[in-house]
């Protein structure tokens, strides 16, 4: 049956690993506490052996004290240890997960470049660019063709009917602002009347001439 026991992930994996990780480190956290309370324990003893004058026994107590000193400290040190290779687990993890992406990646480019014949793909820039210059001129022929056979007597004539237009508008403009001028005083009323018809005049020879 344990032949075809699922394997499992590397997520999953990880997972278990936190897991037992965890129990561990909360296993050495009890031991260190049980150990401190023995600690405070046996410092009480060795206070009470130094004041009843028993060097023997404060001496073996003592020796006792050094003893489970050290064993706290070892707690400390596998408790580092264990957290360091819970960090090590999670890196190895993140590794394994962009090792496997670019694993992926990988395969989508070589399926890519089985897709793509580089060869077949110059030929249809070459073709593509010979049918857009083909495309080209043959728009500019068509363009020159219709000229030829729109180009006609009434385009000179509407031509012409817009040429007007516009002048008409220019002078219809002039003629508002020589409207909207201030008064001239009384006595250069005749000599200011004088100027605006011959301006008026030129206006009209020079719009005439523009017209002809």
């Amino acid at each position: 049956m344990d032949l075809f026991k699922k394997k499992p992930t590397m997520k999953e994996q990880i997972k278990t690993n936190d897991r037992e990780l965890r129990k561990v480190d909360r296993d050495v956290e009890r031991d260190r506490t049980k150990l401190e309370r023995e600690e405070k324990k046996l410092e009480l003893e060795i206070k009470k052996a130094a004041k009843a004058g028993n060097k023997q026994a404060t001496t073996v107590l003592a020796k006792q004290l050094i003893q489970m000193r050290k064993q706290k400290a070892r707690t400390f040190t596998v408790q580092s240890q264990i957290r360091g290779t819970k960090n090590q687990a999670h890196a190895m993890g993140a590794n394994a997960k962009l090792a496997e992406t670019m694993g992926q990646t990988t395969k989508v480019m070589g399926q890519m470049n089985k897709l793509v014949d580089p060869q077949a793909v110059a030929k249809t820039m070459q073709e593509f660019e010979m049918a857009n210059a083909k495309m080209e001129m043959t728009e500019e022929t068509m363009n020159e063709a219709l000229d030829d056979i729109l180009a006609d007597s009434d385009d000179e004539e509407e031509e012409q009917a817009i040429v007007n237009q516009v002048l008409d508008e220019i002078g219809i403009e002039i003629t508002n602002k020589v409207s909207d001028a201030p008064t001239a005083p009384k006595g250069k009323l005749k000599t200011a009347a004088a100027a605006t018809s011959d301006e008026d005049k030129e206006i009209e020879a020079m719009l005439a001439q523009l017209k002809a």
